[in-house]
C-alpha cells in the first residue's frame, strides 16, 4: 500500500482470477473500492427500448466485470426506464444479475429520486421500493440524487437529514451520499450540510472546471468524502475523435485508444476513488478492466498530459452543444430523441461536416420525431443536469439538418 497524497488515498492492487485490480480508499469509510465502478444506465437494450435490458447480454457482463474485481455497481430508480416518475428496469436487473453469489462480492449503489420528494414519508417509500427492487436488505452506498438549486430546498424541507441518519440507524443503507448537477458554490454547500461519506460528480477532461469542477474534487477530497466520477467519456463523445485530434494522439510515444486516454486522465487525479462507465458491450467492459489495472494516480507524465490538453482544445472549438447523453430530458412529449439530436448536431461540426451525421439524424427521427416537431413545453430543460438551453439549440438541429 502507498500514501501519495496524505490520507484521503490509498491504492492497493489485488490480485485475482489472473488480473492485477486497482482499489482505492474511498474517503473516511475505510472502504476499499475497485478504481473501476459498472454504471448501469446504458446496458444493451433489445429493439432500442430502453426499457428492455438485454439481459442475455448484459448479465455475463456484470459478472465478467465482478470476477475481474470490480466490487461498485451503480445504479438508479429512473435507469432504463422511459421517465422519472416511476422506477426504470435497471434495478431490477442489477437484482437479477447479483443472483448466484454476486451479491456478496459488491458494493451496491442507488440513489433516492430526490425530485419526487415531498414529505419525509415520500423518502421511507422509494428506500423501501429501491430494497425491494434489488432484493437486498441493505444498499451499501446509497445517494440524494442529482442535486441542484431547485431539489436541494425541497430535500432539506422535507427532512432528509433525519431520514439519512435513521436509515443508517436502521441498517437499510451503510453510507450515505449525494450526486450532483449544478454550480460549484452550491456543491460546497451541501458537502458542509451533513456528515456524507461520498458525494458523485461529472469530471472528464472536457469539464474539468464544469459543474463542482476540479474545485469541487478537491473540495470534497479535502472532508475526506470519497469522489464517484460519472461520465469521465462524457456520454461517449470523447471516444470518437475528430482528425486533427486523432493526430495528436497518434504521435504519442505511447499507443492508447482515445477511450483510455480519457478515463487515465480521470484517474490520474489522486482525489478519485471510482470511476463510472456506462458499459453497453463485452468490449467496453475488457478495455476499461485492462486500463483500470494500470490507472495509478500521478501516473500520467508532462508530456501525456498536454496530449490531452491539445485534444481537449480542437474538441472546445468544435463542440457547440454540451451535452453528455444523460438523457434526462427524455421522454419527449413531442417523441424527438434530444441526445441522440445533438449528438449528431455535434458531429457534424466535430467531423467537419461528414454526411454520415445527417444520415444517422435522419434515421433516428424515423424512430421517432424530427426535431421540428418540439412544442417548446420546455419540460425537457427543467430535468437537464446541464441547463442547456435544448430548445434553442433544437431550432439549430432544424436548421442544420431539415
Amino acid at each position: 500500500m502507498w500514501h501519495p497524497m496524505g490520507d484521503f488515498l490509498i491504492t492497493s492492487r489485488i490480485r485475482k482470477v489472473g488480473f492485477i485490480l486497482l482499489y482505492r480508499k474511498f474517503g473516511k469509510t475505510n472502504e476499499m473500492v475497485s478504481a473501476l465502478g459498472f454504471g448501469c444506465m446504458r446496458l444493451p437494450v433489445i429493439d432500442n427500448d430502453p426499457t428492455k435490458i438485454d439481459e442475455e447480454k448484459a448479465i455475463p457482463m456484470i459478472r465478467h466485470a465482478i470476477d475481474s474485481g470490480v466490487n461498485y455497481i451503480d445504479t438508479a430508480y429512473p435507469y432504463h426506464g422511459t421517465g422519472f416518475t416511476q422506477g426504470g428496469a435497471s434495478e431490477p436487473f442489477v437484482a437479477k444479475a447479483l443472483k448466484d453469489g454476486y451479491r456478496k462480492k459488491v458494493n451496491v449503489a442507488t440513489k433516492l429520486p430526490s425530485w419526487l420528494i415531498k414529505t419525509r414519508a415520500d423518502m421511507d417509500r422509494y428506500l423501501h421500493e429501491q430494497l425491494e427492487r434489488l432484493e437486498t436488505d441493505v444498499i451499501d452506498f446509497y445517494l440524494v440524487h442529482s442535486l441542484n438549486d431547485k431539489v436541494w430546498p425541497q430535500v432539506k424541507e422535507a427532512g432528509v437529514k433525519e431520514f439519512l441518519d435513521q436509515a443508517i440507524k436502521d441498517g437499510k443503507i451503510r453510507y450515505a451520499g449525494f450526486s450532483f448537477h449544478d454550480q460549484g458554490g452550491l456543491f460546497k454547500e451541501i458537502v458542509d450540510y451533513y456528515d456524507w461519506s461520498f458525494c458523485q460528480i461529472q469530471y472528464n477532461y472536457l469539464d474539468e472546471n464544469y459543474q463542482a469542477g476540479k474545485e469541487g474534487l478537491e473540495y470534497a477530497a479535502k472532508k475526506e468524502l470519497g469522489v464517484v466520477i460519472m461520465e469521465p467519456l462524457r456520454g461517449g463523445n470523447l471516444t470518437r475523435l475528430p482528425e486533427e485530434a486523432k493526430a495528436v494522439i497518434d504521435q504519442a510515444d505511447v499507443k492508447r485508444t482515445p477511450a483510455e486516454w480519457a478515463l487515465r486522465w480521470v484517474w490520474n487525479h489522486p482525489e478519485v476513488s471510482v470511476v463510472l462507465s456506462g458499459m453497453t458491450t463485452m468490449d467496453h467492459v475488457t478495455e476499461n478492466i485492462k486500463v483500470a489495472q494500470e490507472a495509478e494516480a500521478n501516473s500520467l507524465t508532462a508530456k501525456e498530459i498536454a496530449i490531452v490538453e491539445a485534444v481537449k482544445k480542437i474538441f472546445k472549438e468544435k463542440v457547440k452543444v454540451d451535452c453528455t447523453g444523460c438523457a434526462y430530458c427524455m421522454p419527449c412529449p413531442a417523441g424527438i430523441n434530444i441526445p441522440m439530436s445533438f449528438s449528431t448536431y455535434n458531429d457534424h461540426w466535430v467531423f467537419d461536416g461528414a454526411p454520415e451525421a445527417k444520415f444517422m439524424y435522419g434515421a433516428w427521427s424515423k424512430m421517432g420525431a424530427l426535431a421540428s416537431k418540439c412544442v417548446d413545453c420546455g419540460k425537457c430543460e427543467s430535468h437537464c443536469p446541464q441547463g442547456l438551453e435544448i430548445r434553442k439549440q433544437l431550432k439549430n438541429v432544424v436548421e442544420l439538418f431539415e
